[in-house]
């Protein structure tokens, strides 16, 4: 099992800083993160589209070159913050289609979709889940011809049970799951029961680890599980990763760090570092 880094653990240094959060006195590329990941040694890279510096072809293309020489598996990451707001933002969708061609185009055979976030999650579900489901039917036709798959991510909006049955209604074989380990505990949905059920339709996947932040977040902030280095949290992540590896999982493990924990708040670097080496014996034990 392969192991991994998702570009938004440095959003902060990519420009975009939550309000309790400090600006970074330097700004990060799309280069340094890449550098950066291959000092810490990854197999891999989640690229959030948001962070590139432009969709043209010829970028596209020079990542490419840059993500083949480096040797990283890739994953092209689309759907930050909100998605396809539950189905109803066309021009989202819209971009979301075109953004396939340019996942081909840096040598992605993954990419990452969501269809919405926590922003929509206390309205009915039912009349959302329909709409995402002909959206990604639709999607899916062109994935299908350019050899990628999508791979739909637990958002903070949905349980483990209307991911399988959006991945179900699209019925495509390139269609599956992006699955964050973490975003399923903020619903209080049990994220081994979420990997039990999700795992034979898992083509990539955030690995978080969680605590709670009741220093800073209410109970009803969706912050309120924030991001610990793995191993320091709620999160058990060595079991997810078992039922993964059972199921013979091709992907890369990503980690990911959104919004930090006050005792690492500024120090998503240090948490990253100690996060591969804590994933490394992770995946050493499953040998």
């Amino acid at each position: 099992m392969k192991i991994g880094i998702d570009s938004y653990c440095y959003h902060r240094f990519f420009g975009e800083a939550y309000p309790d959060q400090t600006p970074p006195e330097k700004r990060m590329t799309m280069e340094d993160f890449l550098k950066r990941a291959k000092e810490l040694g990854v197999d891999g890279v989640s690229l959030e589209s948001c962070f590139f510096e432009t969709l043209d072809d010829g970028y596209m293309k020079e990542l490419k070159s840059e993500l083949d020489e480096y040797g990283f598996d890739r994953v092209f990451a689309w759907g930050h913050p909100d998605g396809l707001e539950r189905g109803k933002n066309e021009q989202a969708f819209a971009e979301m289609k075109a953004c396939i061609p340019k996942a081909k185009l840096i040598g992605a055979d993954v990419m990452r979709v969501t269809g919405s976030s926590l922003m929509f999650r206390h309205e009915p579900h039912g009349p959302q889940i329909e709409a995402l489901t002909k959206q990604f039917q639709e999607a899916v036709k062109i994935a299908e011809d350019y050899e990628i798959k999508l791979a739909v991510e637990n958002h903070i909006d949905y349980t483990a049970d209307e991911i399988l049955q959006i991945v179900q209604n699209v019925g495509s074989p390139n269609f599956g799951v992006n699955f964050d380990t973490g975003n399923f505990l903020r619903l209080l949905d049990d994220p081994i029961r979420a990997m039990e059920i999700l795992a034979p339709y898992v083509l990539s996947v955030h690995l978080k680890d969680l605590q709670v932040n009741n220093r800073m977040a209410r109970p009803t902030d969706w912050f309120y599980f924030s991001g610990v280095p793995v191993g320091e949290g709620l999160i058990d992540n060595k079991a997810l990763a078992s039922i993964l590896n059972k199921q013979d999982f091709k992907g890369f493990l990503a980690v990911e760090i959104d919004h930090p924990h006050y005792d690492w708040m500024n120090r998503e670097d240090e948490c990253v570092a100690k996060s591969v080496l804590a994933l490394r014996e992770i995946v050493a034990s499953l040998a």
